[in-house]
C-alpha cells in the first residue's frame, strides 16, 4: 500500500478506476449542462456564480482554484458573465492590480434559477443510491482524490 509504481506494460479499461471516475463526471457534466440550458448558463458559468454568491468580491484566482478552472478560463467566464450583467468588477481597496467580482441583482437571479435546477440533478441522483449507498460512494470518492494526491506527491 502506498507509494509510487512503476507502470505495467497493459491493463484493460475495464480494471482502470479512472475510467469509471471519468464517465461518471462526464455524466454529470452533461446532465448538468441540460439542465443549466435554460437558466443561460454553461456549468463554468454556473460554478462561478455560485462560489461569487458564496464568497463576494473574491479574486478571479481564487475563484478559479474553487470552480477547479484555470484562471485564464475563469477570466473568460467572468468576461462573458460580466458582459451580460451578471457581474461587476471593481478594483480592490487597497490592490489596484487585484479586481474584486461580486454579484449584479440580476446575476443572483440567474445563479438561484441555476442553483435550483442544478440541486435537482443532484437530489435526482442522491435519490438513485441508498443512504448507506451514498455515504460509501463520498468516502470512495473522497479515498481516492486523497490517495492520487499522495501519488501524485510521489511521482518522479
Amino acid at each position: 500500500m502506498g507509494g509510487y509504481h512503476a507502470p505495467m506494460t497493459s491493463m484493460s479499461a475495464a480494471d482502470r478506476l479512472g475510467s469509471y471516475i471519468k464517465r461518471a463526471e462526464q455524466a454529470l457534466i452533461a446532465t448538468k449542462t441540460a439542465a443549466l440550458k435554460p437558466a443561460g448558463l454553461t456549468v463554468p458559468q454556473y460554478s462561478a456564480l455560485l462560489h461569487l454568491d458564496e464568497n463576494p468580491g473574491i479574486s478571479a484566482a481564487a475563484l478559479a482554484r474553487l470552480a477547479g478552472v484555470t484562471p485564464p478560463t475563469m477570466n473568460t467566464v467572468l468576461t462573458n458573465l460580466q458582459e451580460r450583467g451578471l457581474v461587476d468588477r471593481t478594483p480592490h481597496e487597497w490592490h489596484k492590480n487585484v479586481l474584486e467580482t461580486r454579484l449584479t441583482e440580476a446575476g443572483r437571479s440567474v445563479v438561484a434559477d441555476a442553483d435550483a435546477r442544478a440541486i435537482a440533478v443532484e437530489r435526482a441522483l442522491a435519490d438513485r443510491f441508498t443512504e448507506a449507498e451514498s455515504a460509501a460512494l463520498r468516502e470512495f470518492l473522497t479515498r481516492s482524490a486523497r490517495a492520487l494526491d499522495e501519488i501524485r506527491a510521489d511521482l518522479p
